[in-house]
C-alpha cells in the first residue's frame, strides 16, 4: 500500500487544478522563453540551484533550470531535491519516509531503494508542511516528459559538514545504482530588503558559489548575514558536483525577485543556477 504525501501548499503556491497550473507555468514560460540558454542541455547536467516561492514570484527564474534539463539528452531516472528546513522539524538530515508525492499532475515515486542507500535517516514530519521541495513538483512534471522518481531530503542543520554529508550520501548511493542522477538545490535567495540592498548581499554568497567555495558560502552568509535559506542545499549541490566531475561549473540562468510582479521596497530575491560538467 503506497503511503502518498498529499500536496501541502497547492492552491497558495501554485493551483490546485491542474488546468490552471498547466495555463500558469505556459504564461510565464512563454515570457522566459527568448532568454533561456537552451545551449547549456548539452552539458553534462548535474543539478541546479532553484527558487521555491509563489509560482507568480519564482517560477520566471525556475523555468530556466526545467526547460534545460527537459531539453537535456539525459533522462534522468532519480531526481535528489534537498531543501531547507522552514519548520523545524525532524532530523538534521531527513529523508521522507513516503512512497510517493502527490501533485495537480498526478503522483511522483520516491526512489525508495535509492533513499535506502544513502543511508540518511528518515522523518516524515520534517516534509509533512514543508513547502520548498514540494513545489519542485509540478515543474518537474510539467517540463519533463517522461517517469522520473524522486528523492527528496530535507537540511534542517545548515552547516559545510552536513553538506558534505549528504553530498557524499548521494555519490555513494549513485555508485551502487548506477542511476542517471539531477541534484536540485531548493533556495531563495534574500528575504524582505530592498533590491539594491538584495542584490549586493546575494553577490557576497553567489560568487563564491561560482567559485564552488563551500566554506566560503558558508562564511560570507554567517559575516553578511545573508537571508539565503537554502545556502545548505546549495553546499550540497557544489559538493556533490565536485564528487561527480573533475572540472565541474555553475552559472548563473536568471535572476530577479518579487518586486517586479508585485512593486514593494521590500523584496524576496530569487536565482536561478546550473551546475554541470564539460
Amino acid at each position: 500500500m503506497k503511503d502518498i504525501r498529499k500536496a501541502h501548499v497547492a492552491g497558495r503556491f501554485y493551483p490546485a487544478r491542474k488546468d490552471e497550473l498547466e495555463k500558469l507555468i505556459h504564461q510565464i514560460y512563454q515570457r522566459e522563453r527568448g532568454n533561456i540558454r537552451s545551449e547549456l542541455a548539452d552539458k553534462k547536467i548535474i543539478g541546479g540551484v532553484v527558487p521555491h516561492a509563489g509560482y507568480i514570484f519564482s517560477a520566471p527564474q525556475a523555468v530556466h533550470f526545467f526547460k534545460i534539463v527537459s531539453l537535456s539528452k539525459v533522462k534522468y531516472d532519480t531526481i535528489v531535491i534537498v531543501n531547507p528546513s522552514h519548520t523545524g522539524y525532524g532530523e538534521d538530515i531527513s529523508l521522507c519516509g513516503h512512497t510517493a508525492w502527490d501533485t495537480p499532475f498526478g503522483p511522483v515515486e520516491v526512489d525508495t531503494e535509492f533513499a535506502g542507500q544513502t543511508g540518511l535517516k528518515t522523518s516524515a514530519l520534517a516534509h509533512q508542511q514543508e513547502h520548498s521541495g514540494e513545489v519542485m513538483l509540478p515543474l518537474l512534471k510539467y517540463f519533463l516528459d517522461y517517469d522520473f522518481k524522486i528523492v527528496p531530503i530535507t537540511l534542517r542543520i545548515q552547516t559545510p559538514e552536513k553538506a558534505r554529508q549528504i553530498a557524499q550520501a548521494i555519490h555513494k548511493a549513485q555508485s551502487f545504482s548506477n542511476k542517471k542522477i539531477l541534484v536540485i538545490a531548493s533556495s531563495d535567495f534574500s528575504h524582505y530588503v530592498s533590491p539594491e540592498y538584495g542584490a549586493r548581499q546575494d553577490d557576497y554568497v553567489i560568487n563564491e558559489i561560482l567559485n564552488m567555495n563551500t566554506d566560503k558560502i558558508y562564511q560570507q552568509v554567517q559575516k553578511y548575514d545573508v537571508s539565503c535559506c537554502g545556502y545548505g542545499p546549495i553546499m550540497s549541490l557544489v559538493e556533490f558536483a565536485k564528487l561527480s566531475h573533475p572540472s565541474p561549473q555553475i552559472e548563473i540562468l536568471a535572476r530577479g525577485h518579487s518586486g517586479q510582479v508585485m512593486p514593494s521596497d521590500e523584496v524576496v530575491h530569487y536565482v536561478s543556477m546550473l551546475a554541470y560538467g564539460e
